[in-house]
């Protein structure tokens, strides 16, 4: 299981802080490299995030339909981090905060 820390540019005030950062359940491993909503559409997104509870691959708020929040919304799963290439960060939907893989070395 990936363990995550605020990210210091964040974007938000400081002392935010997110209460699910620490799950007891293992991250699961993405569904996928593709947008199967969007696939089903015929659309095109622009970058894809996996949803750390379930797995569930959706496009981002940039994209034609932010499939990924759609799954928060109706899921109520907090977290979802990038899965594009050299993208190493996650972002809390009920905090509203950037977090980055922690450093336990």
């Amino acid at each position: 299981m990936a363990k995550w820390t605020l990210r210091p540019d964040g974007g938000r005030p400081e002392g935010r802080e997110c209460a699910h950062m620490e799950t007891p359940e293992p991250e699961r491993t993405p569904q996928g490299d593709v947008c199967r909503q969007c696939v089903a559409l015929g659309h095109d997104w622009v970058a894809l995030r996996a949803c750390l509870t379930c797995g569930h691959v959706g496009c981002c708020d940039s994209s034609r339909h932010g499939h990924a929040t759609a799954h928060f919304e109706s899921s109520g799963h907090p977290l979802m981090r990038s899965i594009e290439e050299g993208d190493e960060w996650a972002w809390c939907s009920v905090d509203e905060v950037y977090l980055q893989p922690r450093d336990d070395g």
